[in-house]
């Protein structure tokens, strides 16, 4: 018989909400346990369950306080953690251009002399690496990416910028990540895509989700500007070589 795995922890959030915490570190087989628990809920709804938000280690739970009461919901969700979650759907994998360097990646350079290396091979490093989405937020198709080759962990910038540029390429402790829209960062910026991952006007509005595989691959300045007008337009830019 399979030993049972640990139990979550359960924390309230506000009055409507619960937080199913695996771990309290990024660490991928938490997150896959996050992503099974939020199938398990597509597949079975709870009721008074509004909707779930997947992050890397934990999933907000919003519920209807009138239907159900935050400790017998616990209960069925822990419960749900300990069943064979369905099975996820064929596993997508996108291929997607960055542009390394220069103006599109003003860190490079700095985060080869730190890590004592090329900006070259800095390059080769990450657009080698086999990358999941783990989740998505912090802004509309912010994809927080696992799987940074261990060379390229550093920490964060001591000195955030209050402004990084839509489609930044970018790194940061354990992560690395593509920024959707212009917002503040402490990543260091090594590239820009010019894939949306999020488009308002577009079919589908978020490109990728939780649990697709991602690779990157090298492109010069001219066809990122020619794919940026494509991308603007509404065109996917990246490639779905899985599905």
């Amino acid at each position: 018989m399979a030993a049972s795995l640990p139990p979550p922890r359960l924390l309230p959030s506000g009055d409507s909400a619960i937080t199913v915490e695996f771990s309290r570190n990024i660490d991928d087989g938490a997150n896959r346990r996050v992503l099974a628990l939020d199938r398990a809920i597509a597949a079975a709804p709870v009721l008074g369950v509004t909707e779930t938000v997947p992050t890397y280690r934990s999933l907000l739970v919003h519920y209807d306080p009138s239907s159900i009461d935050f400790y017998t919901l616990g209960e069925k969700l822990v419960l749900l953690t300990q069943v064979p979650a369905p099975a996820a759907a064929k596993t997508r994998r996108w291929r997607i251009p960055v542009a390394y360097g220069g103006e599109h990646g003003i860190d490079l350079e700095d985060v080869a002399r730190t890590l004592n290396t090329t900006p070259d091979d800095i390059v080769a490093r990450h657009a080698a690496g086999d990358y999941r989405v783990a989740m998505i937020g912090f802004t509309p198709g912010w994809s927080y990416l696992s799987g940074l080759d261990k060379f390229l962990h550093m920490p964060r910038r001591q000195n955030p910028r209050l402004l990084t540029p839509a489609g930044a390429i970018s790194i940061g402790g354990v992560q690395t990540g593509i920024q959707c829209l212009a917002a503040p960062s402490g990543w260091h910026l090594l590239g820009r895509t010019p894939v949306r991952t999020y488009q308002l006007h577009r079919e589908p509005i978020f490109l990728t989700e939780p649990g697709d595989r991602i690779t990157f691959f090298p492109v010069d300045a001219e066809t990122f500007a020619e794919q940026d007008r494509a991308a603007e337009a509404g065109e996917i830019v990246a490639e779905l070589i899985a599905a």
